[in-house]
């Protein structure tokens, strides 16, 4: 380390960059998934903590936020969903990452058609950022329902729980691997020669090179990159765990491949833009697409059933989105029905989130099929 170099740490880090840097000064490589963690959610320059980035004068723009009728058809799934549960009175509804709120003050709107669900939901919101956890204040303050707010799924009271979670597994940490040899090494972050932020790779072969050679199979090539979700494996035994003493259903939407398959999908997302997750680590969105079929297999080995996946557009048309934007268009301007029909199509169209987005639900053995999700999807060989 230069002089200079140890000045400006000793200074304390001008930004996440500078924070990642003496990181490794001192520890060694990081790991792409403690990267991640470090790029959303550290307490001085994680993006989570310090941005509002939601909406057309953010950096991107999520389902609930393009369409009302998005989060009215989840709200009536839950109510449906509730029924098979035998209607409990009190549940939890919670929602993983709740972003503006608006998902959830569009999907309690419509499950006001049932006031008995009203009275029994206790909303529970998983929500780390202070700055999004007072616009959900505002967006449910009216909502009908008592609200409170956790900072994981664990501070959740226990009993009987309907769980959604839109777009939150892809901002869940991945490890990578690289393909070397007959064996793997984990892809890295580290300092390269100008002292600027780059990947890199372990000296050490992974640990789990036998794992993921039983996962991924011996197809992969040599410098093909492969994924791991941990922390999802994690929360899906959490869940598990939850359903084995009383009755659960959750409802997962996100973007990602139906069968495990290489790939680095590892992407930042700014001003809308894609941007290098090396540019200005904190200053953007960090995600990576989700694995349905590792998501599928680890629902199965914790006992729960599981529900499709299917893609986005049959799961909204299936539940009537065609329906609902018709039942919007009544007496709407023309600013307005544009609106509604442009952001319909965003939501199904095969171009845009109607394919790559796919709904996948795990329910309590012995509870029935969920709506729209009764016919699962075969996985690809």
């Amino acid at each position: 380390m230069s002089a200079a170099e140890e000045k400006r740490f000793a200074d304390g880090p001008a930004d996440l960059s500078d924070k990642l840097k003496q990181r490794i000064a001192r520890m060694g490589p990081l790991t792409v998934a403690d990267f991640m963690e470090a790029a959303l959610l550290d307490e001085e320059f994680g993006y989570y903590r310090t941005s509002d980035a939601l909406g057309a004068s953010g950096d991107f723009i999520t389902a609930p936020e393009i369409n009302q009728a998005f989060g009215e058809l989840i709200g009536l799934w839950c109510v449906e969903v509730w029924r098979t549960m035998g209607s409990p009175d009190p549940f939890n509804l919670v929602e993983l990452g709740p972003g503006r709120g608006t998902l959830m003050a569009d999907a309690m709107r419509a499950a006001a058609l049932v006031p008995s669900f009203l009275e029994a939901a206790h909303l529970q919101l998983v929500e780390v950022s202070p700055l999004l956890r007072k616009q959900q204040k505002s967006a449910l303050r009216d909502c009908g329902a008592p609200v409170q707010w956790r900072k994981s799924l664990e501070l959740v009271p226990k009993g009987p729980s309907l769980i959604i979670a839109n777009e939150f597994f892809d901002a869940l940490p991945v490890r990578q691997f690289v393909r070397k040899g007959k064996g793997w090494r984990e892809r890295c972050l580290i300092t390269d020669g100008k002292g600027a932020l780059a990947f890199g790779l372990a000296k050490r072969q992974a640990t789990e090179s036998k794992i993921l050679t039983e996962t991924f199979g011996e197809a992969v090539k040599a410098g093909e990159i492969v994924e791991t979700r941990p922390l999802a494996d994690e929360l899906i035994a959490a869940l598990g765990k939850r359903a084995g003493a009383d009755p659960l259903a959750a409802l997962i939407i996100d973007y990602g491949h139906l069968a495990s398959a290489p790939g680095d999908t590892l992407q930042a997302v700014r001003a809308h833009d894609h941007v290098s997750p090396l540019e200005g680590p904190g200053s953007a969105d960090l995600t990576a697409h989700v694995d349905f079929g590792a998501l599928a297999a680890t629902v199965r080995k914790e006992n729960l059933a599981v529900w499709g996946p299917v893609t986005q557009r049959m799961f909204l048309l299936t539940l009537g989105l065609a329906e609902r934007c018709q039942a919007l268009l009544q007496g709407a301007s023309q600013q307005e029905a544009e609106l509604i029909v442009s952001g319909a199509g965003r939501l199904v169209n095969s171009d845009q989130m109607g394919q790559l987005f796919k709904v996948i639900a795990l329910t309590s053995p012995g509870l029935a099929a969920p709506p729209a999700l009764s016919q699962p999807v075969a996985m690809p060989a």
